[in-house]
């Protein structure tokens, strides 16, 4: 007998950062992330009881083979075996696709990893006839994810999610990610992200290398520092609704982000001429219009553009006019604030 589960997951981008692991995929300071609505994968598992000599996995992508994370996936389900034992009696077959471009500075092992996470806990929710609390659930489901992907912890959570012991925030923790559920400010509860394509070229330095590089970091016990303020006061402002602060913090953690790596030994930069040419326009643009538009990085090139819904039209115009020719054939990404995974019946 075969059984099909399917998950949709989103993609998240962090405007606080964690950059620095310790022990089993841990991070070295909290971290805080917006979910994404538009940029999600989707997971199809399909389950049988094993017969001898069966491959444990079958896995494909967007129709075609794909050895390389099918052998991650296979690494991962091992990884969390014995948080859902019963993967190891059964045969998975999975099919994912994304709604995103590969190295389009969207996360895709957060939103893969997080609806892997789902599709395996709703199966031994099925194989042992029991519903698990909805807390319970999602709280399992994201600890499992942060094996496979640090970041993958919180695309477990719509709008705003933590990630990270934090001093004063109770239920956080290093092992899975929780959701925000402090008062944002209308001014945050609807902000649009267009992803700006300077360069689509896969990185040279893996996000999982560029991790290990801060182990000897000179700087690294002043940025967990840094990281820390920054998480505190961008609560503050959540709640507050001062977007001149909220653009302070953010562009002030992309750009230490990319300080960090600059900084490693051995060195090196994801930045592109045109990632500073835009980050010079959108500051100009900010300055001289007073509107409220801001950006960040994940560990790549590409531009996180971040600001209300209200603000839309007017910066659609401004990116057709100032920095389209900056972008790899003109291509943008129009994205905004999600309210976290689906399960498709």
């Amino acid at each position: 007998m075969k059984n099909t589960i399917i998950w949709e997951s989103p993609s998240n981008i962090a405007l606080i950062k964690y950059w620095g692991k310790m022990g089993v995929q841990l991070p070295c300071n909290p971290s805080l992330s917006m979910s994404l609505k538009a940029s999600v994968s989707r997971f199809e598992l399909t389950y049988s009881p094993k017969k001898d000599g069966e491959k444990d996995l079958v896995y494909l992508f967007e129709g075609k083979e794909n050895k390389a994370f099918e052998e991650k996936l296979s690494r991962f389900i091992d990884s969390v075996a014995n948080d859902v034992p019963c993967v190891r009696k059964y045969q998975l077959k999975i099919s994912s696709s994304n709604t995103f471009p590969h190295s389009a500075g969207i996360a895709s092992s957060a939103s893969a990893m997080s609806a892997l996470s789902l599709c395996l806990c709703s199966m031994q929710e099925a194989i042992d006839e029991m519903e698990m609390p909805k807390d319970f659930f999602f709280k399992k489901a994201s600890e499992m994810a942060r094996l496979g992907s640090g970041s993958a912890s919180r695309s477990l959570f719509g709008q705003y999610a933590i990630w990270g012991d934090m001093e004063g925030l109770s239920n956080s923790s290093n092992y899975y990610a929780i959701p925000y559920e402090n008062t944002i400010h209308p001014t945050f509860q609807d902000l649009q992200d267009t992803i700006l394509m300077i360069d689509s070229v896969p990185k040279k330095v893996s996000s999982t290398a560029g991790h290990g590089l801060m182990k000897n970091h000179p700087y690294a016990d002043a940025r967990f520092q840094q990281a820390r303020q920054n998480i505190s006061d961008l609560m503050v402002v959540l709640e507050e609704g001062d977007f001149n602060k909220f653009a302070d913090i953010v562009e002030n953690e992309a750009l230490s982000l990319h300080g960090l790596m600059m900084s490693s030994n051995p060195s090196y930069t994801l930045l592109k001429p045109n990632t500073l040419v835009a980050i010079e326009r959108i500051k100009n643009f900010r300055e001289q219009t007073q509107t409220p538009l801001c950006f960040t990085l994940d560990a790549g090139p590409n531009i996180h553009l971040l600001y209300p819904k209200s603000k839309e039209i007017s910066i659609q115009d401004f990116i057709k006019q100032e920095l389209i020719e900056l972008l790899e054939d003109g291509k943008y990404i129009q994205d905004g604030m999600g309210n976290g995974p689906n399960r498709i019946k």
